[in-house]
């Protein structure tokens, strides 16, 4: 027991005016919340996408021509492209902030008790100031920072704040021992597990030390995506190669007009000019073609659809690009407490003593259920966890600790303190009394009368249980005066959540490298990166460049710490600074890195990191710093976000083969008719229909493809890779010159097929038809972008995909039979349509020939392979 009454403490408490001085002098008890962005600014920042940029440009440039032609279909599906995009991506980003508003509300209006005006009463948090004399007890979170002027076996669970989950205090400043702050110092937002304590409030609010921590936590950082950086660089080469393309063909077919028309030698400027003008749209026409209209869109919903299917599994996204971060994730940096274990404290192993001795199992049962002071609400101690731990293995093996209790009356009690180091409870047994005792093992042991063998094979026990990280105590009895009989040795763990290995292990086949960061002792930090899989049983050899302590960590120049981190696999001690330092490092090397965590001791590294992933059961400050909160708590869930992710950019890679390729085969069409001096075989409204299909239908169906876990077996990508990959691009290339080719061999057929020598309605109308059947078999491809397997491998889950198939053939359909002049269109007969579906459909079977034999190959190979 520690006690005391300061002579400068005034511990009557404040009174009323002196609360009211405080708080105008200090503010109130509330953080201060990170400051919302307004719903313009958010809006508005969907604009800072490079594509997006470039379109805006497009449209521009298009509304200037439309002014001319007096033509503004073109430039109205351009801004409604735009316009779709970032509204759909503003609203999902908007109503995951409801969510997590929601989620993260905190309860400021919690009771407190505090002394005033000579006694005690209740008060809201956020009422409490500085000067206040709280009094806290089992089960109370702390309300400010405060020193300690009485403390009766106060112990606190800080973890939330250190990483320590009991920390024993007392109003002895100077007594030296391992936790992060002074032991007369108790903390906002920790938990009270034992005893308690009247303290003098010394900071409220921001200045706390959690408020310190939330501030360091919302500093806003320049940390940029890894599809951010795809897409700049996607938009650079966008307009590279459009700009390119478009002053290559103004320059050369200007060149050839000047060279073969007569009307540059004579004194017609106005036609002159209308020629300049005709090329420079044709120019800006190709740089419109050459950009993919279709892509923000489909990033948008891809991006949001994830969200929602990542918030049926629990997985709240906050912030819209995440989920795709998440799938180049490189380097995971983990705490331990909540994340990889349970934060509960469960009993792993009980050795009796005298396992013979009829009466052990009892006595020993006794033990526990009168020795303690805890208690169980159905799953939750209430209480010191270690004997709320003990009291959960009873309940456990059917023995009723509160029925064990009422007919074992208590005699007298001594409680734990730091300074025995035991508990001592006497009770009566009928026709006699017995003592228990239960602590410290080395204590218990000295206590006890034990023979040479019997004491040897304790310790054996014990060092055995110490080594795997575990918590042990020693149990004892005496009956009446007689000296004390060993009972046993107990050890307790913070078990391991049972998904975490096999989540962990996937996450190693993917390629992800998976750190240990903790405040917790080298031990059980180790123990528990072996018992996961991070610490690999035959590693012993090389634990010096495996493992480092916070205060090593910090010791370190930046240039040692660079060279350290890639080769670390634990941290233990670690404080706050230490793993925000180990994130930037990490960083530094090129990793892609997440940080999960449930305590306000991560947040600055949740903040820090490419993507920070909070426990649902976390504090609010640590969900204020993360991108993704884990609303069940699932490690296993951070695996599938990896997967989702992964998907995730494989969708985005699939559209943009899927639009290139039409972009590309479109764009040489419009060169090649104009070298022949025709014009491309297609009206307004025919594009416009080719646009929603290129745009809206397939950002749906490749957009809305479900994950597969085939993407787990790849290695992350690096963030140098280009989105548009080696493959990709010979994928790109061939097809669209196939379909230019094609197209441009109809084209010159229905010229030289066509009623009077001119391409009529109907050759139009079948030109118009193939070259949109052409995309529908394409989507096939697409889908299968970057895999062996079938196009039809789960076709019929893919239930978006199928739909967009169902619309684009039903509506191609209507608008041939029924379009009329609208859509300058003629209906074809069963026989047309039949011939050009099965004509069109070569495109599907050549890519099934393609994905078959690399399948064959793939085979042959794994079977050669030694």
């Amino acid at each position: 027991m520690n006690t005391s009454s300061s002579e400068n403490v005034n511990l009557q408490g404040l009174g009323d005016a002196q609360v009211e001085a405080s708080r105008s002098q200090h503010g109130e008890n509330v953080l201060t919340p990170p400051r919302r962005t307004s719903y313009w600014k958010l809006y508005l920042d969907k604009y800072h996408d490079p594509i997006i940029q470039i379109l805006l440009v497009a449209a521009l440039v298009s509304l200037l021509l439309a002014f001319i032609e007096r033509d503004f279909m073109e430039t109205l599906g351009i801004i409604l492209a735009v316009v779709i995009a970032t509204t759909v991506g503003f609203y999902f980003e908007c109503d995951a902030a409801r969510r997590f508003n929601v989620l993260t509300a905190m309860n400021e209006d919690q009771r407190v008790k505090v002394r005033r005006n000579g006694r005690v009463t209740e008060v809201k948090r956020r009422e409490v100031v500085v000067g206040d004399i709280i009094l806290v007890e089992v089960g109370d979170e702390i309300p400010a920072d405060a020193q300690l002027v009485e403390a009766v076996n106060l112990q606190v669970d800080e973890s939330s704040l250190t990483g320590e989950p009991l920390t024993t205090k007392s109003i002895d400043a100077t007594k030296e021992g391992n936790e992060a702050y002074p032991p007369n110092v108790i903390l906002r937002s920790t938990m009270v597990m034992n005893g308690r304590g009247t303290a003098v409030v010394t900071a409220v609010g921001d200045a706390t030390e959690i408020g310190k921590v939330a501030q360091k936590s919302t500093e806003s950082t320049s940390v940029k995506t890894p599809l951010n950086i795809q897409l700049d660089k996607l938009a650079k080469l966008i307009s590279k190669i459009g700009t390119i393309v478009s002053v290559a063909a103004f320059v050369i077919f200007l060149v050839h007009d000047i060279l073969t028309n007569s009307i540059w030698h004579g004194n017609d400027y106005f036609g002159m000019m209308h020629i300049v003008l005709n090329y420079f749209m044709m120019a800006v026409t190709l740089i419109v073609m050459a950009v993919p209209e279709g892509l923000p869109m489909a990033v948008t919903l891809a991006l949001a659809l994830n969200m929602r299917r990542m918030l049926k599994s629990n997985v709240l996204v906050r912030k819209l690009h995440a989920s795709e971060t998440m799938g180049a994730v490189t380097v995971i940096c983990t705490d331990k407490t909540g994340t990889l274990t349970q934060n509960k404290m469960r009993v792993d192993h009980i050795t009796p003593a005298n396992p013979s001795d009829p009466n052990s199992e009892l006595l020993l049962n006794v033990a526990m259920a009168v020795n303690s002071t805890a208690e169980l609400d159905g799953e939750n101690v209430v209480g010191n966890p270690t004997e709320g731990a003990l009291l959960l293995w009873l309940r456990d093996h059917d023995k009723h600790y509160a029925t064990l209790r009422q007919q074992y009356k208590v005699v007298s009690q001594q409680p734990f303190s730091t300074e025995k180091k035991y508990m001592l409870t006497t009770v009566d047994m009928g026709d006699k009394t017995m003592t228990f005792v239960k602590g410290a093992p080395e204590i218990v042991l000295n206590m006890c009368t034990p023979d040479a063998p019997e004491r040897q094979r304790a310790e054996e026990v014990l060092a055995h249980y110490q080594q795997q990280a575990m918590r042990t105590l020693a149990f004892a009895y005496a009956t009446g005066d007689e000296p004390f009989t060993l009972q046993g040795v107990v050890a307790i763990s913070d078990p391991v959540r049972p998904d975490v290995p096999p989540a962990v292990a996937e996450c190693q086949r993917a390629g992800i490298q998976v750190k240990v960061v903790t405040g917790d002792t080298s031990a059980t930090a180790i123990e528990i990166a072996r018992q996961i899989g991070v610490w690999p049983a035959h590693g012993e050899r090389e634990e010096a460049t495996w493992h480092i302590t916070g205060t090593e960590w910090a010791s370190l120049s930046d240039e040692e710490a660079f060279k350290r981190c890639m080769a670390l696999r634990v941290m233990s001690r670690a404080r706050p600074t230490d793993k925000q330092r180990l994130v930037e490092m990490l960083q530094r090397h090129g990793e892609v890195v997440a940080v999960t965590g449930d305590g306000t001791n991560d947040a600055p590294a949740l903040n820090h990191a490419h993507v920070g992933l909070s426990l649902g059961s976390g504090t609010s400050v640590a969900k204020q710093a993360s991108d993704i909160t884990l609303l069940d708590d699932s490690f296993h869930a951070i695996a599938n976000a990896v997967m989702w992710g992964r998907s995730l950019y494989k969708n985005i890679q699939r559209f943009l083969y899927f639009q290139l390729v039409v972009n590309l085969s479109a764009l040489l069409l419009v060169l090649g008719g104009s070298i022949i001096g025709t014009e491309m075989p297609l009206t307004v409204t025919q594009i416009l229909w080719v646009n929603l299909i290129m745009d809206t239908f397939a950002a749906m169906a490749l957009a809305s493809l479900p994950p597969s876990h085939e993407v787990m077996r790849n290695k992350p990508r690096r963030d140098t890779d280009f989105i548009i990959s080696r493959p990709m691009a010979r994928g790109i290339l061939f097809c669209g010159m196939v379909f230019f080719l094609g197209m441009f061999m109809f084209l010159i057929w229905c010229e030289r097929h066509g009623a009077g020598s001119v391409v009529d309605v109907h050759e139009l109308t079948l030109f118009f038809t193939t070259f949109v059947m052409l995309q529908f078999w394409n989507l096939f491809n697409a889908k299968s972008l970057g895999s062996d397997y079938s196009a039809f491998r789960y076709f019929w889950r893919d239930g978006g995909l199928v739909l967009v198939l169902a619309l684009v053939f039903i509506g191609q359909w209507i608008i041939v039979t029924f379009g009329g002049k609208m859509f300058r269109t003629l209906p074809l007969s069963f026989e047309e349509w039949g011939a050009i579906t099965v004509g069109t459909s070569v495109v599907l079977w050549a890519g099934e020939l393609w994905r078959a034999w690399k399948r064959w190959c793939n085979r042959k190979f794994s079977v050669l392979k030694p």
